[in-house]
């Protein structure tokens, strides 16, 4: 099969497309044929070797495609599915876990179906789960124009949120505000400062931070007393160590670095948050951008448009051709 496969961890020059055996499921598995391939940015991490997986690997954790193999025979061949964790993902077939497969609805596109789940249950865990929001919340979300930024802000307005939207460009701002952001703001080292001017000197009740080290001494700084900074990406490299009393300077703060596994670890939350963004999406009140399609052969150029910034919402790879 072709598969965009690492031999060793470095820039997105080491993403090489290669012939690759393919896998064979276990009993507690499915074998799936690739349609399209989601990229996220935990992918960089695993390929620049901040997340560790062993060499060689395949990348690629989501994606949407059709069951043509399960060994319990449960699962009907030619079902469509999508999944976002099974790493391997950017390549024709894959094994998924059979318990973290989600039956993809035919109203909706197999590039947006391959991007909805990651980025969609990491916007709901984060909007419903780290901090629950509600009437009257306020929240100020980093990289506001990307994937799981547009998401956290359609999420949280439908909770009734006020969401204060960071991005780098004018296109970015547009979409931000199509999404619903109040206000939109550009990077700056006096981010905190014009946002707590904008509201009143509050400051917010929480901060979703998928930037890291450009943002977050802002991120500390923009918080209300008592409020969450969670800092759930790492986009411009990772945070410094800190010593835990500068939460205590910035007013009793609270700081957490969440990963999506912690909030789908049951089969039940699983489901759950998947449903929610399924049915979001179905039903329309769930717009996925999908900002750039690109061919597996691409892979390298995606993660380098991916990390410049070049692109909005999501994108992904067309592995098969319909």
């Amino acid at each position: 099969m072709r598969a965009i496969v690492i031999e060793q961890t470095g820039g997105p020059e080491v993403l090489k497309l290669s012939e690759a055996p393919i896998p064979q499921p276990t009993d507690d598995q499915v074998l799936i044929q690739v349609d399209v391939a989601g990229i996220n940015y935990i992918d960089t991490y695993y390929r620049s070797g901040i997340y560790h997986a062993g060499l060689p690997f395949i990348p690629g954790q989501e994606g949407t495609g059709k069951v043509v193999q399960d060994p319990r025979g449960e699962i009907a061949e030619g079902t469509v599915v999508a999944w976002f964790t099974a790493l391997g993902s950017y390549a024709e077939y894959v094994c998924v876990p059979r318990n973290r497969i989600v039956a993809v609805p035919d109203t909706i596109s197999p590039t947006v179906a391959a991007s909805m789940l990651l980025q969609g249950v990491t916007a709901h865990y984060l909007t419903d789960g780290v901090y629950h929001l509600d009437e009257g919340s306020t929240c100020l979300i980093t990289a506001g124009a990307g994937g799981v930024g547009l998401l956290a802000t359609q999420f949280a307005v439908s909770l009734g949120a006020t969401v204060y939207s960071v991005v780098s460009s004018d296109e970015k701002e547009e979409l931000a505000r199509e999404a619903g952001a109040t206000e939109v703001f550009r990077y700056s080292e006096q981010l905190a400062e014009k946002v707590r001017r904008y509201n009143g000197g509050v400051g917010v009740d929480v901060v979703y931070d998928g930037v890291g080290k450009d943002t977050f001494q802002e991120s500390l700084e923009v918080v209300r007393p008592r409020g969450t900074v969670a800092l759930f990406g790492a986009a411009s490299g990772p945070v410094e160590p800190i010593d835990p009393q500068l939460l205590n300077t910035h007013g009793s703060i609270f700081l957490t670095r969440p990963s999506i596994s912690a909030y789908i670890a049951t089969d039940d939350e699983f489901a759950m948050r998947c449903q929610a963004v399924t049915k979001a999406v179905a039903a329309g009140t769930l717009d996925i951008r999908v900002g750039g399609v690109y061919p597996l052969e691409e892979a390298a150029r995606a993660h380098t448009d991916l990390q410049s910034r070049k692109t909005t919402g999501s994108i992904v790879l067309e592995v098969s051709k319909p």
